[in-house]
C-alpha cells in the first residue's frame, strides 16, 4: 500500500507555482511495538479517559485547552483553530536561497519527500527542481504541519525534492552551559598522533546498511525463540570493562588493534615517552639483573646432595 501523504498543497518561487504532495522520507513501520497485556487473561490493556472528577468522557468530545492559570484554560474548538490558519498552511512560498553548509546540522530536523500532486504541474515543478539544481542552493520556506508552522529547507534530490524541517532558535538549547567546565588546555602531541592514525584506518565510506538496530534485533530473536517453544532468546554480551588508565597505552593497545600489526617503532617510542626523570630509571633497573644472580648461587650446592643420594 502506497504511503498517505502528510501534507498537499502548492509550491511557489515568485509567480511559478505547481501542486505538490509531501511523504514523510523515513517510517518507523519496521519497529518492534508491545502492547500491554493482562497475563491472567491474555487479554490486551484498553485505555478509558476520566476527566478530573472520574466521569469518563469520549474523545471526539473533547476540545483543546490553553492553560493560563493553575486548573484554569482557554478552550479553542477546532474551527476556532482554522480560523487563524496563514497562508503556509496550503503553500510552500520559496523565501530565499542559501548554501547548504550555511545551515548548522543542529537545525534539520524530519526529512520529507516532496512530488508534483497530478500531471497538471510537472512542468513548474521540474523547472523549480532543475533551476535549484544548477544553482547549487538549498531554498528556505515555511509551510503548517499540524499546528505548527515550520521553516523547511528544499533541496534537489533525484527528478524530486527533499524537504527538511529546521528546528527554531529556541528550540535548541546553547551549548556553552554543558561545555564551560571541559578544560581549555591542548592536548599531548603524541597521543594525537596516534589518534589520528587511528582515524585513518578507520576511514571509510558511509554505508547506512551495516548500521542496524542491534537491540532491536536482540528483541526479535527473543520473540523468535518464544514463538518457536524454545524461550531461551538471545543475551547481548557484557559491557566491556577493559578500565585502562594509561591514556597512551591505551591508545598505543588501539592502534595496534586496528591495524593487526604492531605498531611502528616511531609511534611505540612516542607510546613509551616518558621524562627525563624516568628515562633515567631505566638504566637502573638493568644494573640490578647483577645483583639478583648471587641469589641463584644455592642451587649450585646441590652436588653435595647427589653424593649423599650416591650412597
Amino acid at each position: 500500500m502506497a504511503a498517505r501523504p502528510s501534507w498537499g498543497g502548492h509550491l511557489r518561487l515568485s509567480l511559478v507555482s505547481c501542486p505538490v504532495s509531501l511523504f514523510p522520507a523515513t517510517t518507523s513501520a519496521h519497529d518492534v511495538r508491545f502492547h500491554l497485556i493482562n497475563p491472567e487473561t491474555g487479554n490486551r490493556i484498553r485505555t478509558k479517559v476520566f476527566d478530573a472528577d472520574g466521569e469518563e468522557v469520549e474523545r471526539k468530545d473533547l476540545v483543546r485547552g490553553y492553560e493560563i492559570e493553575k486548573d484554569e484554560y482557554i478552550l479553542l474548538t477546532d474551527e476556532e483553530i482554522k480560523s487563524v490558519r496563514l497562508e503556509s498552511t496550503r503553500t510552500i512560498d520559496i523565501e530565499r536561497f542559501v548554501d547548504a553548509a550555511a545551515i548548522d546540522r543542529i537545525f534539520w530536523n524530519e526529512p520529507y519527500y516532496l512530488v508534483p500532486d497530478g500531471k497538471a504541474g510537472v512542468d513548474a515543478f521540474m523547472v523549480i527542481r532543475t533551476a535549484m539544481e544548477q544553482a547549487g542552493k538549498v531554498a528556505l520556506a515555511r509551510v503548517v504541519m499540524g499546528t505548527r508552522e515550520r521553516i523547511v529547507a528544499i533541496e534537489p534530490r533525484g527528478d524530486g525534492m527533499l524537504v527538511t524541517t529546521l528546528r527554531t532558535r529556541d528550540e535548541v538549547r546553547e551549548a556553552e552551559e554543558y561545555f564551560e567546565d571541559i578544560p581549555n588546555r591542548k592536548a599531548d602531541a603524541g597521543m594525537i598522533e596516534i589518534a589520528e592514525r587511528i582515524i585513518a584506518q578507520k576511514a571509510g565510506p558511509f554505508d547506512p546498511s551495516e548500521f542496524t538496530d542491534r537491540y532491536e534485533e536482540a528483541l526479535r530473536a527473543l520473540i523468535e525463540s518464544k514463538r518457536d517453544g524454545d524461550g531461551g532468546g538471545t543475551k547481548a554480551p557484557p559491557p566491556r570493562e577493559d578500565n585502562v588508565i594509561d591514556l597512551m597505552e591505551a591508545l598505543r593497545r588501539s592502534l595496534e588493534g586496528s591495524s593487526g600489526k604492531a605498531a611502528p617503532e616511531k609511534v611505540a617510542a612516542r607510546a613509551k615517552a616518558k621524562p627525563a626523570a624516568k628515562a633515567a630509571a631505566k638504566p637502573a633497573a638493568k644494573s640490578k639483573a647483577p645483583a639478583k644472580s648471587p641469589a641463584k648461587s644455592p642451587p649450585k650446592k646441590a652436588p653435595p646432595r647427589k653424593r649423599a643420594a650416591s650412597r
